[in-house]
This record gives C-alpha cells, sequence and structure tokens, in this order.
C-alpha cells in the first residue's frame, strides 16, 4: 500500500524558517517525480515545488522561487521542503505528492494520483 507521510510543520514568525519532510513507502519501484503542493483556506491547492528522483532537475512556482528549496534522500525514499523567508501569505496545508511515471516533473496537481495527509503551516506577522 502506497503511503506519503508529511511531517515538519509548525508555526513560526515572518521570517523564520520551517523544513518539511515527505516519507514514501510501498512503492514497488522508484518514483520518477515527487512534489509539494500547498492550499490555503477557501483556496485551489497549488504547486509549490518538485524534484525528479532519478536525476537533480527541480522545478519551482515562481512565488516561492529563492525562498525554497526541495531535496531528496533517495536512501530513505524522502524529499524535503526547506522554507526560508517565510511570509504570511505561505500559511497553508502542505502536501507531498509522487508519481511514478511522470517526465518531466511538473507542479500541476492533476499530474500527481498520489498524496500524502498534509501538514499545517501557520505564518504570523
Amino acid at each position: 500500500q502506497v503511503q506519503l507521510v508529511e511531517s515538519g510543520g509548525g508555526a513560526v514568525q515572518a521570517g523564520g524558517s520551517l523544513r518539511l519532510s515527505c516519507a514514501a513507502s510501498g512503492y514497488r519501484y522508484r518514483t520518477n517525480c515527487m512534489g509539494w503542493f500547498r492550499q490555503a483556506p477557501g483556496k485551489e491547492r497549488e504547486g509549490v515545488a518538485a524534484i525528479y528522483m532519478g536525476g537533480s532537475s527541480t522545478y519551482y512556482a515562481d512565488s516561492v522561487k529563492g525562498r525554497f528549496t526541495i531535496s531528496k534522500d533517495n536512501d530513505k525514499n524522502t524529499v524535503y521542503l526547506q522554507m526560508n523567508s517565510l511570509k504570511p501569505e505561505d500559511t497553508a496545508m502542505y502536501y507531498c505528492a509522487a508519481d511514478l511515471w511522470l517526465s518531466p516533473c511538473t507542479v500541476q496537481k492533476y499530474d500527481y494520483p498520489d498524496w500524502g495527509q498534509g501538514t499545517q503551516v501557520t505564518v504570523s506577522s
């Protein structure tokens, strides 16, 4: 059974940092792409970042470029999202997603069939 488990969310003040983790399990093969998405109350789920698990390619939404960094540990089947210079508008539930075959990776939610339960990030001003 495929499972994605996020952790690392919390409450921080503007300008602070958080590091999210997403551990994947139950896949027979290595996933091609894993991504981070977020959804604020009353808003659509939007893509934040994605990473190609077979190489070093990364993809970011314009709103987080230069502040967020996605990385991976293939041995642990885990991806990370380092979030720096956080802003109140980054407040949202953050979700991890994965796809076995997607290529190239995207930050489009409809491209990912597998999702975690989410971890809340709250940034206060």
